[in-house]
């Protein structure tokens, strides 16, 4: 009896969520990934209650979908940050990898 093979280094290859079409992402997982905020039911709630646009429109659906090129709002404690997005990530990676998914627009107050 032989042995499934399996790859020897790393990890097993990502596979996507059939959630997220390419070129689309859940607004809360993409929030996640961004680091604007540090867990995924966070981003959910603050989604839920109001405190996020996509071009300007108030979005209360954690399912929501954005796409490369909209501008992202985000009404946080003490400031409002403004977030075009660029990219999509499959996994939540470091800072370096997250600061890769958007560009701050305007100045953040």
């Amino acid at each position: 009896m032989a042995w499934p093979e399996r790859p020897v280094r790393g990890r097993e290859p990502e596979i996507p969520d059939p959630a997220d079409p390419p070129g689309r992402q859940r607004i809360d997982k993409w929030l996640w990934h961004a680091r604007v905020v540090r867990t995924r039911s966070a981003a959910a709630a603050l989604v839920a209650a109001g405190h996020v646009r996509i071009d300007g429109e108030r979005v209360r659906a954690p399912g929501h979908a954005v796409r490369p090129g909209q501008v992202v709002t985000v009404a946080l404690d003490r400031h409002v940050r403004l977030l075009r997005v660029i990219a999509f990530a499959a996994r939540r990676g470091d800072a370096a990898a997250a600061a890769a998914l958007y560009e701050a627009v305007g100045r953040d107050t």
